[in-house]
């Protein structure tokens, strides 16, 4: 079971994550995390481009390295990427020395300056987030889509995503083979609707 939103309660136990960016403007901030993935990737990419929109990738770092030729294309379209560990690591399960130790292989593999970081499964210790620099941004959501899960039919994924978004919502979508039957069916219907209604779709800014 999950929430397709994170709850009020949830933003304010952990103030130093950032949830959603504050705008009035028609402005929606889409996130794919886990690729880059062949065919899968490649996917988002086109879609996204279908519609002029920006997103940000959080990339394992492994990832990366297996298929950097997917990076790059990411990177050539505009679009902002993140780390997300070299090997989708648990926070809650992981000693501080080796989280951070991950983090820092991934951020090698990206080869490029970014200050975005996602927790895998949005899961890590104050301890691990202290010690983070000053300047790293954690990305949390405030829009879940759960396309990952195989609990949820595509159109529920899609009727979800919409009703929860509103101006400056981050969505999470996933560019994994696990997650690409719903994020295939939902995110063109997705880019569509929000289109129509004047939305914007941007990348988050990396330093």
């Amino acid at each position: 079971m999950f929430l397709h939103y994170s709850p009020f309660w949830l933003k304010a136990l952990f103030p130093r994550y950032k949830w959603s960016v504050n705008t009035k403007d028609k402005i929606i901030f889409l996130t794919f995390d886990d690729g880059p993935i062949p065919d899968i990737t490649e996917f988002v990419l086109e879609t996204l481009k279908q519609y002029n929109a920006k997103a940000t990738f959080f990339c394992i770092g492994d990832n990366v390295r297996k298929h950097p030729e997917i990076f790059r294309q990411i990177l050539e379209c505009g679009h902002s990427v993140g780390n997300h560990t070299f090997n989708h690591m648990n926070g809650w399960k992981s000693d501080d020395e080796e989280y951070l130790a991950n983090i820092e292989l991934c951020e090698k593999q990206l080869n490029m300056p970014t200050n975005l970081f996602r927790p895998p499964y949005g899961r890590m210790k104050k301890s691990q987030a202290r010690q983070l620099p000053a300047s790293t941004e954690i990305i949390m959501w405030d829009v879940l889509s759960g396309d990952f899960s195989a609990d949820i039919k595509p159109e529920i994924c899609l009727q979800k995503s919409i009703k929860y978004t509103g101006p400056g919502s981050i969505v999470l979508f996933h560019d994994s083979l696990k997650a690409a039957t719903n994020m295939q069916y939902t995110l063109p219907g997705y880019l569509s609707h929000f289109t129509k209604i004047g939305y914007q779709f941007e990348a988050l800014p990396m330093l």
